[in-house]
């Protein structure tokens, strides 16, 4: 039996999976950044005309290279957004260290981690395959002579 750590798990954001994560695995959870979007410009109730204003802001913490940078610049437009859009800087806060886990991680592996996308893919690609094969996981009919 091989042993291995599990220094970080990426999710949509889950509550329980992120105390059991921690708990557990003694695991970070890092919110996938995709789906963070999605919740800040819908969720939040930004309105259409200010979503590619307030998704260039927010990518704009993202592109920095170093996590205190980033926070920081979170900071600065959680304080920018609160007078209009008080539900989307709530909603930066809560999801702050979530949102940013990756960056604790050397800079290489930031494409593979920021986002549940890519196991998304392969979680489709394989149920194409499945679905391609038709019989994977199903029991082959007895005959009877």
């Amino acid at each position: 039996m091989h042993c291995f750590t599990i220094p970080c798990r990426a999710e949509d954001e889950h509550k329980g999976l992120k105390g059991a994560a921690a708990k557990v695995l003694g695991a970070t959870i890092q919110r996938c950044r995709v789906h963070f979007m999605r919740n800040a410009l819908a969720l939040a109730f930004v309105g259409k005309k200010d979503r590619p204003i307030v998704k260039a802001a927010l990518r704009t913490a993202f592109d920095q290279d170093m996590l205190a940078a980033s926070k920081e610049h979170w900071a600065k437009l959680i304080e920018a957004f609160q007078p209009r859009h008080s539900k989307l800087a709530e909603l930066m806060l809560r999801a702050e260290d979530d949102v940013l886990a990756y960056k604790t991680f050397p800079q290489a592996h930031w494409r593979q981690i920021h986002s549940t996308n890519p196991l998304e893919s392969l979680n489709k690609e394989i149920k194409r395959r499945a679905n391609v094969v038709g019989f994977l996981g199903q029991t082959a009919p007895h005959s009877v002579c």
